[in-house]
């Protein structure tokens, strides 16, 4: 013990001088030529130190996943180099192109991150519902051959003001949850402040409310054995009465300070005085900030002792920001770093010579010999890279449904997730389905009373038991493959980031289906973004949609998604207008979200494809008509692709029409009124807005490094329209979405849609207010294309 130790403590000094001119490198020898600040964060890596130095050295085992606070990634990338699994040449790059990231990132770091955690509390969040996802696989006898994990966040105090936190605990609570710890690094100190008062204590309740364990871990042992002393009462009651802000103030100023203040305060020339006097400033120093959170005796064994049981468990870790350095306690140091010769004063107190800054063995007591034979043992290590594959589950040629006259989308998303259902194969086994509360409501409900609801044990139906009549069988059971959550659209986005990385955590691949309202999209969009971050694979199902939901009013009617999901990375956007063009992209997406190819253009879109990604349906209550037609293989790859032609354009065409969603009666009713006048009029129906124009940016892209022959989807299609042609675009959200048509061939373009909150009222209100109409439409193509006067035509 006295050996693992010593070593322990010597790693500790290590990363913390790593971890520091990491930082003090990339913003003082970096050319900085945009004269923006570099940055980093000394301070908040040095309260970790210790922590993350047990942890990874000591405590944790291969099946273990820890999210980093995003400030302490500089001792995050420290200890995968001593480990061997980050490089020389990404440290002295921290913070510069190519280099290790500012904040951890599973897809941008080479080294070994679990969770990405750039964004404060999602990765807190993350590791709790990947315990649930743990849970899920283990009930259903995949994964067994990994044992349990323990799912790890390391926390800054601060970070507990994010709300997404406080929901996740809520659903925990709600599932059940075990192997998971969380690690505040209780400091007291955030990015502009000292942290309240007894904020600990409030933290402890709340942790135990929702039935974990808390351990609090506030003094070391060179305090417990002054507490032993005569008089060390008298010392432990002053430091539980110690503001936050008077700590932080005296542990920036030294012994010298600590002296005075205690002798002031508690001097007695008896017991205490002495018990103060005989310690020199510096031994004072060491004394008073000697808090558990630095001492490693008692972090080890308070993580040793939770390894015994599965249960929660928050540890309240007291530290110092800046611990070891000379900005620990000064409320100003979150964001401040060392000056050149205060680094030259560390490195000469490291043992580190000039020159030997990178050195992973440099100033270490124990011969380079002994700390390799040491990290050879690491538990953690002891299986490499943790970074999992799993076989891509076939999908069904096609996927079916009972087609009807007249449907919604969101109808037609249920009867293709009913169908499903009915399958005995792998295919439908591997699809989990979750919910904010809205399953029901988003014809999630045939699917769960085929599947089931999930718990680890199982639970009956009141309902169903009393004999009373319900349409749907809410049976909770190990074998149920949705996961109901409650009104958190945070929570769902996380959730489906958890699942949606099993392949690659667990090494068992699920195929997350998730559905919500689509105006709530804009609750989630920091946790969707950061699932797409992780290339987290899941398809999210967002219905209703625009303000085709009319009666319902403006809280519910969403504008900005369709230009959410063209913007956001890693999600590819669809939003089909009927239910054939649905079940290709539901098809389609079953596959893409399994895909992990390379990342080289597909020449016949210009898109990523063979990478894969997450995907998104925007889907619509409204029943419309539903053409009747064989769907071919061309016809289902341009569906898929973004966009086929619902009528050609003739060689004199002097209008185009191209529509998005819902808004499709209003299209072809449109077309027929112009057809009158314009003989040659084409209709274009758009799936994809996002795959349209992402393709046509990559085309161009590739044009300009020489590929002439790249020629996307869109440009394909709009190849024989005549030069003079005008387009008209309609959709039931932001008129940008499909405004940017135009641009391919530099046509005159009238982009129709919404642009303001929208009411209550009927569809034919509604899109009678915004110009969305059949007699709106035409009456844009009036003005961008002039022809004879249509009859009927109302002034709009």
């Amino acid at each position: 013990m006295d050996e693992r130790l010593a070593c322990l403590a010597e790693l500790e000094k290590k990363i913390l001088w790593l971890s520091t001119w990491m930082i003090h490198n990339a913003n003082q020898r970096h050319a900085n030529q945009d004269g923006l600040k570099i940055g980093g964060h000394q301070a908040s890596s040095a309260s970790l130190a210790t922590i993350m130095t047990a942890l990874y050295f000591a405590v944790l085992r291969p099946e273990d996943r820890v999210a980093v606070k995003p400030h302490a990634s500089p001792v995050f990338h420290a200890i995968q180099y001593l480990l061997g699994n980050q490089t020389r040449e990404k440290l002295e790059a921290f913070r510069g192109y190519s280099g290790a990231q500012s904040y951890p990132s599973r897809t941008k770091d080479t080294d070994d991150v679990d969770f990405s955690t750039g964004s404060v509390g999602l990765g807190v969040a993350q590791t709790l519902f990947s315990a649930l996802v743990q849970d899920y696989l283990r009930a259903k006898d995949l994964a067994k051959e990994h044992p349990e994990g323990r799912m790890v966040a390391l926390i800054g105090d601060a970070e507990m003001d994010e709300g997404n936190i406080f929901e996740a605990l809520l659903e925990g609570w709600k599932h059940g949850l075990r192997n998971t710890w969380w690690v505040v690094d209780y400091n007291r100190q955030s990015l502009d402040a000292v942290v309240r008062e007894g904020l600990w204590e409030r933290f402890e309740a709340m942790f135990r409310n929702f039935g974990w364990d808390v351990v609090v871990l506030k003094y070391g042992s060179l305090l417990e054995e002054a507490f032993s002393e005569p008089a060390g009462e008298r010392l432990r009651g002053w430091i539980d009465g110690c503001p936050n802000q008077l700590y932080s103030a005296l542990t920036f100023q030294g012994g010298a300070a600590w002296r005075k203040r205690l002798l002031d305060d508690l001097g007695d020339q008896g017991a205490f005085s002495r018990l103060i006097e005989k310690r020199s400033d510096d031994a004072l120093a060491r004394l008073m900030t000697n808090l558990a959170g630095h001492d490693l005796p008692t972090v080890l064994e308070a993580f040793e002792a939770a390894r015994r049981h599965n249960r929660p468990v928050c540890f309240i870790a007291y530290t110092i920001k800046g611990f070891g350095l000379p900005l620990a306690g000064h409320k100003d140091n979150h964001a401040g770093l060392m000056t050149p010769s205060q680094v030259d004063i560390l490195r000469g107190q490291m043992g580190v010579r000039a020159g030997r800054e990178w050195e992973p063995f440099e100033g270490l007591g124990p011969s380079e010999g002994e700390i390799r034979a040491f990290l050879a043992t690491v538990p953690f290590a002891a299986r490499g890279r943790r970074r999992y594959r799993a076989p891509a589950v076939a999908v069904p040629e096609r996927l079916s449904f009972t087609a009807q006259p007249s449907m919604s989308t969101q109808q037609g998303f249920g009867l293709l997730m009913h169908e499903i259902g009915k399958l005995d194969n792998d295919f439908a086994r591997r699809i989990t389905t979750t919910s904010p509360d809205v399953t029901v409501s988003t014809n999630l409900g045939p699917w769960v009373n085929r599947r089931g609801l999930f718990a680890r044990e199982e639970m009956s139906d009141v309902f169903r038991r009393e004999r009373i009549p319900s349409t749907f069988n809410w049976a909770f059971s190990p074998k149920g493959q949705h996961l109901e959550l409650g009104i958190a659209e945070m929570n769902l986005f996380i959730m489906l980031s958890a699942l949606g990385l099993s392949h690659s955590i667990f090494g068992e691949r699920l195929l997350p289906v998730g559905t919500l309202y689509d105006p709530f999209i804009e609750r989630g969009l920091d946790a969707l973004n950061y699932a797409c971050y992780q290339d987290a694979r899941f398809i999210i199902a967002a219905t209703p949609s625009g303000v085709t939901l009319a009666p319902e009013g403006g809280a519910h009617q969403s504008i900005a998604t369709p230009l959410i999901g063209m913007a956001q990375d890693g999600l590819a956007s669809f939003e089909p207008a009927f239910v054939d063009e649905l079940a290709v992209i539901l098809r389609f997406g079953f596959d893409y979200i399994q895909r992990d190819g390379t990342a080289e253009a597909d020449e016949v879109n210009w898109l990523r494809d063979a990478v894969g990604g997450a995907v998104y349906l925007r889907l619509s209550t409204r029943s419309i008509e539903q053409p009747r037609r064989e769907l071919d293989d061309q016809l289902a790859t341009d569906m898929i692709n973004g966009a086929y032609w619902m009528r050609s354009p003739g060689p004199n065409a002097q209008i185009i029409l191209a529509y998005m969603g819902a808004v499709a009666p209003e299209a072809v009713e449109a077309v027929g009124l112009m057809a009158e006048d314009r003989r040659d009029i084409g209709l274009l129906a758009v799936t994809s807005a996002d795959r349209l124009q992402a393709g046509w940016t990559a085309a161009q892209r590739a044009r300009e490094h020489g590929l002439v022959h790249a020629r996307s989807h869109i440009e394909r299609l709009l190849a024989a329209v005549p030069e003079n042609c005008a387009l008209v675009t309609v959709v039931d959200g932001h008129p940008a979405t499909l405004a940017w048509l135009g641009g391919v061939h530099g046509q005159r373009t009238r982009a129709l849609g919404v642009e303001h909150f929208g009411q209550s009222g009927t569809i034919a209100d509604l899109y009678r207010h915004y110009g969305i109409d059949a007699q709106g439409i035409v009456a844009a193509a009036q003005a961008v294309a002039p022809g004879r006067p249509i009859r009927h035509l109302r002034m709009v």
